[in-house]
């Protein structure tokens, strides 16, 4: 079980860069656009959301993949 843990910590990890990588180019495209809202939330997205989804992503993996979550 230790090993399944320590294995999705690597993909919560792997996730959480991939969710990085796609919200920023998404958004990057949506600040480029002519319309207003389209940038205003293209905005909130990158600098709100994108750092609390991936932080907590990769904060989460980080745990599992050292073991914290493990029964003693």
């Amino acid at each position: 079980m230790k090993a399944i843990k320590k294995y999705m910590g690597v993909v919560w990890i792997l996730l959480g860069l991939l969710v990085a990588y796609d919200r920023i180019m998404d958004s990057l495209v949506k600040i480029s656009s002519e319309k207003l809202e389209d940038n205003v939330f293209g905005w909130v997205v990158l600098l709100v959301l994108v750092p609390i989804v991936v932080g907590g992503l990769i904060t989460f993996g980080r745990y599992a993949l050292a073991g914290d979550y493990d029964e003693e």
